[in-house]
C-alpha cells in the first residue's frame, strides 16, 4: 500500500546515490546478492537474539535492493536482473519469521508458521498475476521500473519491513506483531484475488488463429 508513495520520496536519494556505483562499474546483481548476503547475516543474527545488529544488516540489506534497480537502470537492467531481484526478495522475506521462529521456538512458531503461510498467499497471487498480466500485455503505470507486473495491496515491501523492525524492536511481542501481520496479508490475498477474476474473467483475444492456453 505505501510502497509506491516511498518510492517516489526516496528515488531521488536513490538515483544520486547509484550514479557513483554505476559510473565505478559496480555490477546491479553485485548489488542485489550483497543485499540478499545482509539479509542472510540479520536472519542468523534474529536467531541469536541480537535483535538491534540485526535490524541494522537489515536495513543495509534494503539499502542494496534500491540500489540495484538504480544501478541497473543507469546501466543496462537486464532480465536475469530481475530474476534474482524478485527471487532473492522472497527469500529474505521468509527467512526473517523462520528465524524469529528459532529463536524462541515456544512463544515464536506457531506464530512464525502463520506468517509464512501468509508469505505463500501474497507471493503466489503476486506472481500468479504477474504472469498473466504478461501474457495479456498489461503494464501497471504506479511501478513502470519494474521488471514485471507489480501488483499491490494492503501488505507490500514496506510494511513487510516495518513488522521486521517492530519485531527486532519489541522481539517479546513477536506473536502479536505477526497475528496482525498474517491477518492484514490474507485481507492482501482476498484483494488480490478479487482483483484477478476481475481482470482475467475475459479470455485472451485470439490472434493468428491460434486459441491460448489458459493453464
Amino acid at each position: 500500500m505505501l510502497d509506491r508513495f516511498l518510492l517516489r520520496l526516496i528515488q531521488p536519494a536513490v538515483r544520486l546515490l547509484a550514479r557513483p556505483l554505476a559510473r565505478a562499474g559496480v555490477d546491479a546483481n553485485t548489488l542485489t546478492w550483497s543485499g540478499f548476503a545482509m539479509g542472510m547475516l540479520a536472519a542468523s543474527l534474529i536467531t541469536q537474539q541480537a535483535y538491534g545488529t540485526a535490524l541494522l544488516a537489515m536495513a543495509a540489506s534494503r539499502l542494496c535492493d534500491a540500489l540495484d534497480g538504480a544501478v541497473a537502470r543507469q546501466t543496462q537492467a537486464t532480465d536475469l536482473g530481475g530474476f534474482l531481484d524478485i527471487t532473492l526478495d522472497f527469500v529474505f522475506y521468509a527467512s526473517i519469521p523462520l528465524a524469529f521462529a528459532l529463536a524462541d521456538p515456544p512463544r515464536n512458531a506457531l506464530a512464525a508458521a502463520l506468517v509464512l503461510a501468509a508469505f505463500v498467499g501474497t507471493a503466489s497471487s503476486f506472481l500468479a498475476f504477474a504472469a498473466l498480466a504478461a501474457k495479456r500485455g498489461l503494464h501497471n503505470l504506479n511501478y513502470p521500473d519494474k521488471s514485471f507486473y507489480f501488483l499491490g495491496g494492503l501488505t507490500e515491501g514496506t510494511e513487510t519491513l516495518v513488522f521486521f523492525a517492530a519485531a527486532c524492536l519489541w522481539p517479546n511481542h513477536f506473536a502479536l506483531l505477526a497475528y496482525g501481520f498474517a491477518f492484514l496479508c490474507a485481507l492482501t490475498l482476498a484483494t488480490r484475488v478479487v482483483w484477478g477474476v476481475r481482470a482475467f474473467s475475459q479470455p485472451v483475444p485470439q490472434t493468428h488463429g491460434h486459441t491460448p492456453h489458459d493453464r
